[in-house]
């Protein structure tokens, strides 16, 4: 796990959100080493087609409007991000398209950082609240 999310979780119960991070992060995980090329695509394969379709159930059944908010608040590419920065990794069929894609690698800090946002606006003392 991203060490800042890390300790931005310590603070969170949000168990479904938590269940979507730890996806996220082996996806997010996956992608970088395929496009560093540690990480041959055809070896990735069985792991990301393990990882990929729970993360993108997980993100389109909930977590997707919710988090709308958050991204829109960062910037990928050096420019306000308008584009879904999930959806770009979670448009990825197959780890063979990942080398070439630039674009989502950029996008890929964005969606880290709506991440933590939501932790931040979610932390212990809101969960206490709702309680």
């Amino acid at each position: 796990m991203n060490p800042f999310t890390k300790y931005l979780s310590q603070w969170s119960f949000d168990r479904d959100f938590a269940g979507f991070v730890e996806h996220w992060d082996r996806l997010e995980h996956l992608v970088v080493a395929v496009y560093r090329q540690k990480l041959d695509a055809n070896l990735a394969k069985a792991e990301f087609d393990e990882v990929w379709p729970r993360c993108r159930e997980l993100y389109l059944g909930r977590w997707e409007k919710l988090l709308q908010s958050y991204w829109l608040q960062t910037r990928a590419a050096g420019e306000p991000t308008r584009v879904d920065p999930f959806r770009l990794l979670l448009d990825i069929q197959s780890p063979i398209e990942i080398p070439e894609n630039w674009r989502a690698m950029q996008y890929l800090p964005a969606a880290r950082e709506a991440i933590n946002r939501y932790l931040l606006d979610h932390d212990f003392e809101k969960e206490l609240e709702r309680r």
